[in-house]
C-alpha cells in the first residue's frame, strides 16, 4: 500500500488529487493507497446534505476565510481545518464493493487508533462514524465508484471546535462533536504519530480480515 503525507492542502487541489489517482487505481497504474493531509478551513456538503446547515453567508465565509463546497461524498455537512487527521484511501473494493463494511473497516480501526492514546471511542448504533458517548470525534463519508474508494475520514486532533458552531455537524441535530485534545488535554499526540497510527491500525485490520471487502468486526 502506497502512502501519501501531504500536510496543509487546499482542499480543491486534495480532491483533484484524489480523482488522479482513484483513475489511476482502476487502470492498475498505482496500487492501493492512503492520502493523510490537513485542509485550511472548509465546509464540505456531501450529497445527502444542504447548504442550509451552513449558517453562514457567503459574505460571512469569505471574512472568516472558509471555503465552502459541495462534494460527491456520502454523507451531509462537515468541517475540515487545520489540527484534524484527514485520510483518503484509494482502494480497489472489487467488482461487488461491500461499502458498508468498508465503513465498519474505517470505524474500527479509528476506534483501535483512539484506543493506542487511551481514548476510549466506539460506534453509535444508526450512526457512521467514531463516538465517544453522544459526540463525535470521527466523520466519515466515501464514494465507491467502479470498486474503487475516494474521500474517507476526518479525525478531530486538536481541531478548533468552534468552527462546528456555524454548521450543522452530519446534519444531525441533537449529537455534540470532541477531539483528542478535548479527551486528552496536554497529553494530545502530535499529528505524524496519529497519522503513524492510523497507518498501523488500518494495514493491521486489513491483513486480519483478508481482502477489504471482507467481514470485519
Amino acid at each position: 500500500m502506497d502512502v501519501r503525507r501531504l500536510g496543509l492542502v487546499p482542499y480543491r487541489e486534495a480532491w483533484a488529487l484524489q480523482q488522479e489517482l482513484a483513475a489511476d487505481r482502476r487502470a492498475g497504474r498505482i496500487p492501493d493507497t492512503v492520502v493523510l493531509l490537513q485542509h485550511p478551513h472548509t465546509y464540505t456538503i456531501g450529497r445527502s446534505g444542504t447548504r442550509d446547515h451552513v449558517f453562514l453567508t457567503e459574505r460571512e465565509l469569505a471574512e472568516r476565510d472558509i471555503t465552502c463546497l459541495e462534494v460527491d461524498r456520502g454523507g451531509d455537512v462537515t468541517y475540515h481545518g487545520p489540527g484534524q487527521l484527514v485520510g483518503y484511501p484509494i482502494l480497489d473494493l472489487g467488482p461487488t464493493p461491500d461499502v458498508g463494511r468498508y465503513l465498519r473497516l474505517l470505524e474500527g480501526s479509528l476506534i483501535d487508533v483512539l484506543a493506542d492514546f487511551g481514548v476510549s471511542a466506539d460506534r453509535l448504533s444508526g450512526y457512521t462514524g467514531v463516538w465517544i458517548g453522544n459526540r463525535k470525534i470521527a466523520a466519515i463519508g466515501v464514494k465507491v465508484a467502479q470498486g474503487v474508494t475516494t474521500h474517507g475520514f476526518a479525525l478531530n486532533v486538536a481541531t478548533d471546535l468552534s468552527y462546528f458552531s456555524h454548521i450543522l455537524p452530519c446534519g444531525i441535530p441533537d449529537k455534540g462533536i470532541t477531539s483528542m485534545a478535548v479527551e486528552l488535554g496536554d497529553r494530545v499526540p502530535a499529528m505524524v504519530d496519529v497519522e503513524d497510527a492510523f497507518l498501523t491500525e488500518f494495514q493491521a485490520r486489513i491483513e486480519a480480515t483478508g481482502p477489504v471487502t471482507a467481514r470485519v468486526a
